[in-house]
């Protein structure tokens, strides 16, 4: 989304970033987006922010959108110590002794980048996106600026996790789909079409490999293994394996036509592991995705568009 990015990123594209008074000046025509680390919170719940060559401020009121009409609270201001914030610069003025500071408003910064989304974007576009907070739900993700969106637990990937904390860890950089912008500007995303279909999953096995999986369900007639974000396998039934350890699993054979993985568990236990993370879709927009094979009868299928 041209120059708006996820609190943090352009700190990391930038990691040697200082800003010169004229940087700040020019910003301030301009209405550039800069990004800085906060570095306190006063009493009043104004942000400090580190500019190298000035002190910058963000007063209370310009620290988010929704704070002055209270839609949004005070806690949002508090998290931010100690990382960093976009804003821009809407005054370079002096302190009684002289010596200059910056006001910066973080709220202008999010409605910049709210109004590029809602003028520029549409449903199947590609975003970077952090995330920013985990619940039973979904993923709640930083898509520019502080402007958050709601990853669904069930658009996070099609083998089915228990909690978005199997998948992600706050602070996480993904890449993911607008799946849909509401009248009112809430943004919705999708994950599961980037990671690729079950054919590309597949592929990356063969029957007679011993490979590592995490165990995602526990049922009569079998153990669910994933052993990628998008593809799982049923295992046979195996007395102490229980959800969410790492799992030795022997891939009995590769079904295209019904779309099925047969394992065989070798040895279960603890670890945290989780399957990485990998697109395999690299362009800027999908209108649709189709996971299943075509000569399956089941489909799993996504519309963007139309």
């Amino acid at each position: 989304m041209e120059c708006f990015y996820p609190e943090g990123k352009l700190s990391e594209k930038i990691r040697t970033q200082k800003y010169t008074s004229a940087d700040l000046a020019e910003a301030k025509i301009q209405e550039t987006v800069l990004e800085a680390p906060v570095i306190m919170c006063d009493a009043a719940h104004n942000l400090m922010v580190n500019l190298g060559c000035m002190k910058g401020i963000i007063p209370r009121e310009e620290g988010a959108l929704g704070i002055a009409d209270g839609s949004t609270r005070d806690i949002a201001l508090i998290s931010r110590v100690g990382k960093p914030v976009c804003f821009v610069v809407t005054a370079i003025t002096a302190d009684a002794c002289g010596k200059p500071y910056a006001l910066l408003s973080r709220r202008r910064a999010q409605e910049l980048c709210r109004n590029h989304i809602l003028e520029n974007c549409k449903k199947g576009d590609i975003t970077e996106a952090k995330i920013t907070h985990l619940e039973s739900f979904g993923a709640f993700c930083d898509i520019g600026c502080g402007n958050i969106a709601l990853l669904p637990i069930d658009a996070i990937s099609v083998s089915r996790i228990s909690h978005p904390r199997d998948r992600f860890f706050i602070g996480e950089n993904i890449r993911a789909v607008i799946k849909d912008i509401a009248p009112d500007g809430k943004i919705t995303l999708s994950h599961k079409e980037l990671l690729g279909t079950w054919e590309e999953n597949a592929e990356m096995f063969a029957p007679g490999q011993t490979v590592s999986g995490v165990v995602r369900s526990v049922e009569d007639y079998g153990i669910f293994v994933e052993i990628t974000p998008n593809l799982a396998g049923l295992a046979e039934p195996k007395p102490g394996v229980y959800v969410g350890q790492q799992a030795s699993v022997y891939i009995k054979s590769i079904i295209q036509e019904k779309m099925k993985i047969k394992l065989i568990i070798i040895d279960s236990f603890d670890t945290g592991y989780a399957p990485e993370i990998k697109y395999f879709y690299s362009g800027d927009n999908i209108s649709e995705w189709d996971y299943s094979p075509t000569n399956c009868r089941k489909r799993i299928f996504s519309r963007f568009c139309g």
